[in-house]
């Protein structure tokens, strides 16, 4: 009897201590993994995200847990040796490896997006931008990951995937019920917000806007996210970004020279430049300058291989060199932007990122709680213009002298391209936030891009413990009957009561 109610006792508490730790054990985390290069203009970026597999209203919650850098130029700096285009990735593709747990890598999509760099490639020479695509898809598919696709992207997408992004980071698509729902409505009169990116060669505009109509049908997207529908207003201004901005300035600074020269007023290939500071120079050779689709159009025969530049630093000549970029003189829509292009009413707050934030952090106008006001940044700027090169130099000996010499013209460019393009106003200046990171994430199109390709990625059920609550309560109520039966049954046993001992008698 000893021996059997002994084991019993064992085996009751084994059970108990078996089923608790069983089902209270940490449960696996069912995380995946994605990657995508965002191939720019002048350099390109690799980023890691990972989401729990159960999806959230359809759509994968994201988060930016890795990025690396590629050395070099964007891939399209890879026009005249394609071969390298693709080797070029191998280092960060070898970090992404580290990051992502080994048995999870050959699961792992990676996608390539290029963007306006390689547009511009395209327009120049398709056959090249072919085989730079081609030989970063062989490095990818060579990598233990589950190669997507590399794809030059549209300008729609890449001013799309921006404003997602934004808008994800912000928490605007987190979807609320009862007050909390109406507090979230009061909380701003626009229920996402716009987005400004500036990249090197092209610019974005996308937001939604309460007044947007059918004129213009190819500026217009649809999303679902989070279980709610967006219509949104896009447009991506190809040569637009603030390097190719500069070079179709300049283009236009060479057309005078022509007239100059035909007109026999000019005795030399000197310019003299606003949008640099003063004592700065650079010598640009102009059978270079003419190949790019942006200034193409603009190419005259001159009687000399290279022109001049040197610097004036006066902002107010620079505006005013920068605004005959913008066309307003026609606009067959109700409203337009510049050089034709639809444009509805400006709504909402806006986050401005990639360029626009490096150049505004740059010029310390990004470090206030709250936007500045325009008439402050305006002139930041123009005292930074003012300032000689040598002083400049001095103040900024780690930053490469080329980047250096055109913070001057990106801010003046910046201001003009939202005022005179835009058309942002003192008024509604403050409306823009200029934005690097929100929280751990960097802004731009890449997240926003992955947000969108999870909608495509099936939910998995979510990891539970082995038992149901129902069958873990039960479970535990028996084997602690079982126990608390053997132990009155051994108490009864060796402590008789003295009724039954009568009896026994």
């Amino acid at each position: 009897i000893l021996l059997i109610l002994g084991f019993l006792s064992t085996l009751a508490v084994i059970a108990l201590i078996a089923v608790a730790v069983t089902q209270n054990q940490p449960l696996p985390k069912n995380i995946k993994y994605g990657i995508v290069l965002d191939a720019g203009s002048s350099h390109t970026n690799l980023y890691v995200y990972e989401w729990p597999a159960e999806k959230e209203n359809d759509t994968g919650v994201v988060k930016q847990v890795e990025v690396c850098k590629v050395e070099g130029p964007g891939i399209s700096g890879y026009s005249h040796a394609t071969e390298k285009a693709g080797p070029s990735l191998a280092q960060c593709l070898q970090q992404a490896k580290e990051v992502i747990p080994s048995a999870q890598h050959k699961e792992t999509p990676v996608y390539l997006g290029a963007t306006a760099g390689m547009r511009l490639l395209r327009l120049q020479n398709e056959s090249a931008a072919d085989k730079v695509l081609s030989s970063v898809g062989n490095t990818l598919r060579s990598a233990p990951f589950n190669f997507q696709g590399a794809r030059i992207i549209t300008g729609q997408e890449e001013g799309a995937y921006g404003w997602i992004t934004i808008n994800y980071l912000l928490g605007n698509f987190k979807q609320v019920s009862g007050w909390k729902k109406l507090l979230h409505s009061l909380k701003s009169l626009s229920e996402t917000s716009g987005a400004l990116d500036l990249g090197g060669a092209s610019t974005q505009i996308t937001f939604v806007s309460k007044d947007l109509t059918s004129e213009s049908p190819e500026n217009q997207l649809y999303f679902r996210l989070y279980g709610k529908d967006y219509q949104v207003y896009t447009h991506s201004f190809l040569c637009y970004g603030k390097d190719q901005a500069l070079q179709q300035k300049l283009a236009r600074d060479l057309q005078a020279i022509w007239i100059d020269f035909y007109f026999q007023t000019m005795e030399n290939s000197n310019l003299s430049d606003p949008c640099f500071h003063k004592g700065y120079e650079r010598t640009i050779n102009i059978s270079d300058f003419f190949k790019n689709p942006c200034t193409s159009d603009k190419k005259k025969q001159l009687p000399f291989s290279q022109l001049y530049i040197k610097g004036e630093g006066d902002y107010q000549k620079c505006r005013e060199s920068i605004q005959k970029l913008f066309d307003k003189s026609n606009c067959p829509y109700s409203s337009c932007s510049f050089n034709g292009i639809y444009l509805p009413p400006l709504q909402g707050d806006f986050g401005a990122f990639s360029a626009f934030y490096f150049v505004m952090n740059f010029l310390n106008l990004t470090s206030e709680p709250t936007p500045l006001a325009l008439n402050k940044v305006t002139s930041t700027i123009e005292s930074f213009c003012a300032r000689p090169w040598q002083e400049v130099k001095t103040a900024y000996l780690h930053i490469k002298e080329k980047y250096l010499s055109e913070y001057c013209f990106s801010g003046a460019y910046i201001l003009s391209l939202l005022e005179n393009g835009y058309e942002f106003t003192g008024d509604n200046w403050q409306m823009i936030h200029f934005l690097g990171k929100i929280g751990s994430s960097d802004a731009g199109w890449t997240l926003g891009y992955m947000l969108n390709l999870t909608n495509m990625i099936p939910a998995e059920e979510p990891a539970g413990p082995p038992l149901s609550h129902g069958s873990y309560v039960g479970l535990m109520v028996l084997c602690s009957l079982v126990l608390v039966s053997v132990l009155l049954f051994a108490w009864l046993l060796f402590h008789k009561p003295k009724c039954l001992q009568k009896g026994i008698v």
